[in-house]
Formats: structure tokens, sequence, C-alpha cells
């Protein structure tokens, strides 16, 4: 191995010197029997350390022993046989020649000194912005420094998986890539790469240099675009809502919308679900016109738009109104439904001269006119398409009260004691008020409600109904009879006496059944005495059984 740095010139005229002594020596004396030491042998030291080297020779008449190095030396003691020397600031790998003299014979040793040193860097290449699902990602470390290059091996890592390794190489900085195929997995995973300078086979250890980690991005952008739903035509002034949908996103929570309409952005509310984006916001035009809704997502890098236009129109009206909202009977009301230019009105069937003019109509209020509804209907051609809006309004007539004469008999005849309703009604605007008064007693009997009849309602009632506007009476006769008359007190009492009869016939004729019916027992005299003649008035024993 070449030395790191040229030799003195005083250096280079002594190991030339000593080259060629040992090449012109006798093939004899190089192969005595005594041996040059150099110790350590083959050292392996930290980059800028010291190092004390031995040179010793086993012959009892050594002399003139020497050390030949590119380093600083310094000569830290002798002996008969041996001579140690101190070397400092070792920078880099250098063999070290050890010579001296037995018994006139020049003898030499070799010993090589091999310099380690951890990298100065070792950095993972910045990682792009965001990756592409499903393509290649190449990860590159770069290695400075670090000794010995063929013992220096560099590990590219996601996580703590490794993904591949290889040799530094001996280029500086020196330069390690690996592919891999980037997934969705690999989004928010930590990429790092790190050396591994092994010098275990020289008593040492394996040493470990890692780089800082770098966060993965991936994602996934469909070719599709997104979905934009809006209404194909819009009035001025008026909101309506804009929703933008696209599916395939990854991740769809990262992405980015923009709704806008025209030049003006709109406030969109996003929401993400697993794959899906959806961005929704509400617009309004202020002008009429085609006006163009644009949505953009972007994500990655990548931007996926769609437009569409929305026609905006001015429909004006259509306004209905009454001259007088509250009008009394037997005036005129006009009525008016008016709308804007190059609208076309309808009141109650009958349409307008031209669009863009009113529509009128005239009446004389009566009572019949009270509550009665008139429409309107405004039609407007935007592109084709017809558009329509309709009003209406009611109409009341201030009339005086009526009672209903087909709801309110003028003549009633009811039995005593018997439930029973005056149905009687009155009409009018304002409402009136309904009361039905006896004649002279000024009783009051109730009105649509029901109530017990009794003699004492039989009479001539005066059913007034009255109002602001006025008052309208109605002559009510009411015939109240009574339920139990004297024939029939009568009948009752002969069907009574009736029943009396009957039930004590009844009973007689039970009882002489009953006599009927009973048994008699007659005692006989023994068999044993003698008859004899019975006497006129001797009683007959009679035992009831």
């Amino acid at each position: 191995m070449m030395p790191s740095a040229p030799l003195p010139r005083a250096c280079w005229t002594s190991f030339i010197s000593l080259l060629l002594v040992c090449c012109l020596l006798p093939p004899g004396t190089q192969g005595q029997e005594f041996q040059l030491r150099v110790e350590p042998q083959n050292p392996v030291v930290p980059a800028g350390e010291s190092l004390l080297v031995n040179c010793s020779i086993d012959c009892p008449s050594a002399e003139l022993i020497s050390l030949e190095t590119s380093l600083l030396k310094e000569s830290v003691g002798s002996g008969l046989s041996w001579a140690a020397f101190h070397l400092s600031n070792v920078t880099g790998d250098t063999q070290l020649l050890c010579s001296g003299f037995c018994n006139g014979s020049q003898m030499i040793g070799f010993s090589n000194i091999t310099v380690y040193r951890f990298p100065e860097r070792v950095e993972l290449a910045p990682l792009p912005p965001w990756q592409p699902v499903d393509e290649r990602l190449i990860l590159r470390c770069m290695v400075s420094g670090g000794a010995p290059r063929d013992h220096l091996t560099v590990v590219l890592l996601r996580e703590e998986k490794e993904l591949g390794r290889q040799p530094a190489g001996k280029g500086e900085p020196a330069e390690v890539t690996v592919t891999v195929l980037a997934t969705r997995d690999d989004h928010g995973a930590n990429f790092s790469c790190c050396t591994e300078l092994d010098l275990q086979s020289q008593g040492l250890g394996l040493y470990q240099n890692s780089s800082a980690p770098r966060k993965l991005r991936t994602f996934a952008m469909p070719m599709t675009l997104p979905r934009l739903v809006v209404p194909r035509f819009s009035e001025v002034e008026t909101s309506w809502t804009v929703d933008c949908t696209l599916d395939g996103l990854f991740p769809a929570s990262e992405a980015q919308v923009q709704l806008a309409l025209g030049d003006q952005m709109l406030n969109a509310t996003v929401v993400s679900h697993s794959d899906t984006l959806t961005a929704t916001a509400t617009a309004k035009a202020e002008q009429e016109g085609t006006q163009e809704i644009v949505c953009n997502v972007t994500l990655g890098g990548e931007s996926r738009e769609t437009r569409e236009n929305v026609k905006a129109y001015s429909f004006q009206g259509p306004n209905l109104t009454l001259r007088e909202p509250n009008a009394t009977e037997g005036t005129t009301v006009t009525v008016t439904c008016a709308a804007g230019p190059r609208v076309q009105v309808t009141l109650d069937g009958v349409p307008a001269a031209a669009p863009g003019q009113p529509a009128h109509l005239q009446l004389n209020a009566t009572a019949k006119d009270d509550r009665r509804t008139f429409f309107c209907n405004a039609t407007l051609e935007v592109h084709g398409v017809i558009l329509h809006r309709n009003r209406s309004v009611q109409l009341r007539v201030l009339y005086g009260p009526k009672i209903d004469r087909a709801k309110c008999p003028q003549r009633l005849t009811w039995k005593e004691r018997t439930m029973h309703i005056l149905q009687c009604q009155a009409r009018g605007n304002p409402n009136p008020k309904l009361q039905c008064l006896q004649e002279g007693s000024m009783f009051k009997v109730p009105v649509g409600i029901p109530f017990l009849v009794r003699l004492n309602h039989s009479g001539t009632y005066y059913c007034q109904a009255a109002s602001s506007r006025g008052t309208d009476i109605l002559t009510v006769m009411m015939d109240v009879q009574d339920r139990n008359p004297i024939a029939i007190t009568i009948v009752l009492a002969v069907l009574t006496i009736l029943g009396l009869v009957i039930l004590v016939a009844a009973s007689v004729y039970v009882f002489g059944v009953q006599k009927r019916r009973d048994i008699y027992y007659v005692r006989q005299s023994s068999t044993r005495l003698p008859l004899a003649p019975k006497q006129p008035d001797e009683a007959v024993a009679v035992e009831l059984s």
C-alpha cells in the first residue's frame, strides 16, 4: 500500500539504500535462523491516534536496529536486541519497515498500519414532496468519509425494515441507491440509511452511523374529473348550493379543494370519507348572464378540475295587490298583478296584453265575494325553459249580519223533557253575535248547543244577529208539548186496576187446586175383634197423613 504522504529526501535515500543492500546480500546471509519482529503486527488504529512500535531481533549480537516509515517517529528506547519508536498523528494507511544487523547480516521485518475512521456524513437524499402510489421510488444515501472502505457497508431502511445494503465503494462521497415500489402503506413512513464499519475481523467491533429519518408522503390521484352538481338556472341574488365530489383519492383528507364562482372564491366545507372527498358551498349570482363554476382538487402536485355554467336570470314578481283589502259591500274593487320585464302574467285565467305589462280585474264587492281568493301566475322563458311563479291574495268584504233562514226554522214543535239544539247561524263581516230572546220574559234560549226542553220554553223568540255593520232579526215560534195528558193517566189507572183483579183471581185458583190434591188415610179395625154396629153419632176418626 502506498504511503499517504511523500517521504522526505533523507528518508527516501536511506530507504532506497536499504532496499539495495537487501537485494545485493548473498542468499545465504538472508536465510539465517534468527528473526526480526515488528510489534504490533498489522495494527488497526483510529485516525489521528499515536502508535508505539517495537522492533526486536532474537540475535544476541544485534545492532543498528532502525525503523523506516513516512510517519513522524521518535525513538523512545533501545536495548541489546530491540528498539522502540513512537509514531504520532497516524492519519492514513502505511507500511512499517524494521531493519537490523546480526553477525554482519541485515534482517528486515514489515507491518502494515490500517487506519479507520467513521463517516463524516451519512445522509438520505431528500424524498419527493409527494410520491405517486405504485411508482418506483429511488432512495439515495450519500456517505462522506469513512475508512477502510472495503469494510464499510451502506444499509437503507424503512422504519426498522432493511430494504437493501451495498458496499460504500471508493467514490467520495459514496452514493448508494435502492429502488422500491411506493404503496399506500408507505404514506407517513420514515426512511433512513446507516453505515456499518465492520472491524470484527481485526479484533474490534461493528460501528454504525445513521442518517436523520425522512418521512414519505404517497398519494393516488384518479384520472376521472370531479363531479360538480349545480343548478342549470339561478335567480339573481338568490343563494344556491354547490357540491363537488371526487372518488379514488388517497389520502383524501389531505387534498385541497377550491370552489369559485367566476373570480369569486367560495367558502367551501370539505368532508372526506375513505377515498371520497366532498366539498359544499353556497353561491349567489349578483347579475344576469352565464356564470362559470369551477371545482379544482389538488393533491400531490396534481390537480383535477371541472367547470360548469349556471345561467343567472332576473325574475321579478309577480306582485298581486288589492286597492282595498277590506272592501265595503257595494264598492268597486280593483285587483292588479304585475311583474318584471319579459314576464307574462295571468290574473284569474286572463293573461295580460303583453309580457312585462300588468293584468287588472275590477268587480263590485258583494257578500259572496268575502274571502274570495285571486290567483296570479307569472311565466318567464330562460334559454328555452319556462319558469313559473304564483301569487294569491284574499279579499275581505265588510257586510251586515244575515241569519240563514234555511238553517234556522221559524216554527219548532218539541216534547217536554227532551234534548234539542236550536240550529241557527248568522254570517257577516265582522262576525255578528247571535242570541234568541223569548218575547215578554226576555228568557234566552241557548243557540247551537244541546239543552233540556221544558214547558216554559214555549213561546215566541226573537233571534237577533248584531255587529258593527247592523242587525238582522228572525222570529221563531217554539211549541213544547206535555209528555203525560189526562187520557193517558186514565188508561194507566184502568190498566192498574185490571192488573190487581187478575192477580187476585190467580191466587184463588192456585189455592183451590192445592186443596183438591190433599191425601187421606182410614184406620181399619182389628180382625180379631167382633163386628159391632156403627153408632149414628159416632165420629169417624180421620188421620191426615
